[in-house]
């Protein structure tokens, strides 16, 4: 067999080719498997926080929170394990004495391209609609990038025909070994399509119904409360509609309150960092929220503030203007009334003196958690629950 040589050079041994492009498609494998174990964690740890969360504009955390992080109902970090598994799986003829140096590289670069060129659409995304940067995720941009011009140069280096030809030829190659073959592809297929049809939807948040078995009324001060009417353990909210951590937050303290029926009580106020309403935010950051605190002010003084705070959490993140008629109703509002309250001085001084509080005990980012005058910032030491409830 003669092997293609370009401008008179001498290629490497093929070996070091093979092995190299396997090596960069294992590291894609593992750095896609930790963004999948990264994903689940942002959604489902409450205190998780990954080591690439380093500002607003640098965040791994805010790229999983966003709904563009699933694509067909999978996070997008498990099909990139699909999708590197696959490729392995294509590379393994490659390296046989059949595949003669040849085979399977044309297949190859159309899958690294198609692995580029989705790169390209998730790096558009996170600079025009995440506005923020998973460095992990660069990683695998460079990754894809590096698969393309390495399949590109083996191909080149080990055969003259053109990439169409190649193609086919790839092709017919894996059908002519499909006996060998179909078990493996076969079983792969299979299992993307399991994971796919059975992979657990922890992303979607549901907190517990709201039921006549777990009290709620208003404090003496005018805030909203849930659970017990004589807490052994009390916990004060400050959270904002926009914000993933606190609704995160507040549908495990939920959870937890309705375990917990006759010890622990949850008090809820509102903190929005929108920089309309809030003093201490200073440019445009999560917008919509202050006006979502306001429809839950003006819900709370109509007795309906709970399925209102819930309809809001359960929304929040996807966009930044709510169709409040529809919220009224999806949980029975007088959506007239709710117009007249908001309006209504004393509506927008109930939420000023919210912002106001937190401002004076110094939270400067949500969640905030006040527990026997003690501030907690992003979540609740599991010690202090665990404590307080014995």
């Amino acid at each position: 067999m003669k092997e293609a040589n370009t401008k008179g050079t001498r290629p490497l041994p093929f070996g070091i080719y093979f092995w190299t492009v396997i090596s960069i498609a294992l590291i894609g494998l593992l750095v896609a498997i930790y963004l999948s174990v990264s994903h689940y964690r942002v959604f489902t740890h409450i205190g998780y926080k990954s080591f690439c969360a380093i500002s607003r504009a640098i965040n791994c955390d805010t790229v999983s929170q966003s709904s563009y992080a699933i694509f067909l109902n999978l996070p997008v970090p498990v099909w990139g394990v699909i999708g590197y598994g696959f490729l392995l799986l294509c590379l393994v003829p490659a390296g046989t004495k059949s595949a003669q140096k040849k085979r399977m590289w044309a297949v190859a670069f159309w899958i690294s391209l198609a692995f580029t060129g989705y790169s390209i659409i998730l790096a558009f995304i996170s600079t025009f609609l995440i506005d923020s940067y998973c460095i992990m995720c660069m990683v695998l941009h460079a990754v894809n990038l590096i698969l393309l011009f390495y399949t590109w140069i083996v191909r080149k280096r080990f055969s003259d025909a053109a990439l169409v030809k190649d193609t086919r030829e790839d092709i017919l190659y894996v059908w002519k070994y499909r006996a060998r073959g179909l078990a493996a592809f076969s079983f792969f297929g299979i299992a993307a399509i399991a994971v796919w049809i059975f992979y657990p939807v922890y992303w979607h948040f549901q907190p517990p119904p709201l039921s006549d078995r777990i009290p709620n009324g208003i404090t003496a001060s005018g805030h909203p409360w849930i659970g017990a009417e004589a807490p052994v353990l009390e916990i004060t909210e400050f959270t904002d509609y926009q914000c993933f951590q606190c609704k995160k937050m507040h549908f495990f303290l939920r959870q937890l309150v309705a375990q917990h029926t006759d010890k622990l009580r949850l008090v809820h106020r509102h903190y929005p960092m929108d920089h309309t309403v809030n003093p201490i935010v200073k440019e445009p950051f999560h917008k919509g929220s202050g006006i979502m605190a306001l429809v839950a002010t003006a819900a709370a003084r109509m007795n309906k503030f709970w399925p209102v705070n819930d309809y809001l959490f359960a929304i929040a993140g996807k966009a930044d203007v709510v169709d409040f008629k529809e919220m009224a109703a999806e949980v029975g509002l007088d959506y007239g009334a709710l117009q007249r309250a908001l309006k209504d001085p004393e509506t927008q001084t109930e939420l000023r003196r919210d912002i106001w509080r937190g401002n004076k005990l110094k939270i400067t980012g949500t969640p905030a958690y006040v527990i026997d005058g003690k501030v907690y910032l992003g979540h609740i030491p599991p010690e202090i629950i665990k404590k307080g409830l014995q």
